[in-house]
């Protein structure tokens, strides 16, 4: 009877704390990268929404450094409050602990309680104007009859692009070679230039390029064709990639063990911004995908992808460098 009455008063503040938060202080969401790229841009139109939603100060923090792990370190370690929130992405949430598992120091699906998505973006096969393919069957013919003679280049080693493309080669058996760059930029310039054969990059950067016919659109990672693009087919038409599903997603986390009832909370505040103009409509806009995911729904979207994305990175043989 004593233990039991000990828990019901260790419980009973947790359950009161969570019931006025957020009232005591400003929400913090971390963003593990500088100010003004697209993680950035997500996290500050959401903050206003959520700002307004709980009538309380939501503030973002950049914490950058070692591809966004340094930010998910940060909240790892913080208070499991609801005051200090994680705007992440794929890379280091689940890639890079199986990629450079020596700067990696935690288990995101252990040290972080999944909130939602906040958007999907899918990816896009690009082509030099002058490579010898115009589809995605075109470009396995070429391939198969160059083995290791054509490169594609993506924003970086372990990067959801490289793993993306690993993966597509491996099913339609092929050889291309892999070429890192620091950002897509430096990509598309090359491809225009005839410089690079291929590249793995994200619609939402390189369809206004596409659009005007400067570079080459093969195919889209996701099994729909984009309305805004629909004369760009899916790599799952094709018949060696049936199927085939992959995007590159900016979600939302808390430290693990940040009460339930905060989580849910913020899953349901991030769902509605979601189906509002000012923030649904603006990521759409940008040609994003919305998944509205419940906790528990992106929990189990992390745990598969995890396990994909392990099983990619061991077989292609990608390593830290």
């Amino acid at each position: 009877m004593r233990r039991l009455i000990a828990a019901v008063a260790l419980a009973l503040p947790m359950a009161v704390w969570a019931q006025a938060w957020p009232s005591a202080k400003p929400v913090t969401l971390i963003v593990p990268f500088t100010p003004g790229g697209n993680v950035d841009f997500a996290a500050r139109l959401f903050a206003t929404r959520l700002q307004q939603a709980l009538k309380q100060s939501v503030i973002v923090e950049n914490v950058a450094g070692a591809g966004g792990i340094v930010g998910v370190q940060k909240t790892v370690q913080s208070a499991p409050d609801g005051y200090t929130l994680l705007v992440g992405v794929d890379s280091p949430i689940s890639i890079a602990r199986f990629v450079t598992p020596s700067a990696v120091r935690y288990d995101s699906l252990r040290d972080l309680a999944p909130i939602g998505m906040l958007n999907a973006a899918p990816m896009i096969i690009l082509a030099r104007p002058t490579l010898e393919a115009n589809n995605f069957a075109d470009l396995v013919k070429l391939a198969k009859a160059q083995p290791g003679k054509l490169s594609y280049g993506t924003s970086g080693v372990g990067t959801v692009l490289h793993l993306a493309m690993e993966r597509i080669k491996s099913l339609a058996g092929i050889d291309i070679v892999h070429v890192p760059y620091k950002g897509g930029a430096q990509i598309v310039s090359d491809l225009i230039g005839n410089q690079l054969d291929l590249a793995m990059l994200v619609t939402v950067a390189t369809l206004p390029q596409v659009k005007a016919g400067k570079v080459k659109a093969l195919a889209i990672t996701v099994p729909q064709r984009l309305a805004s693009a629909p004369e760009i087919p899916t790599l799952a038409e094709a018949p060696e990639l049936k199927g085939f599903d992959m995007v590159a997603w900016t979600g939302l986390f808390a430290p693990a063990k940040t009460p339930p009832a905060i989580v849910e909370r913020l899953g349901k505040e991030l769902n509605e911004a979601l189906s509002s103009p000012e923030v649904g409509g603006k990521f759409e806009e940008q040609g994003a995908l919305l998944r509205r995911y419940t906790p528990a729904q992106f929990a189990e979207f992390l745990r598969t992808e995890q396990a994909e994305y392990e099983q990619i990175v061991r077989a292609a043989g990608i390593k830290e460098q």
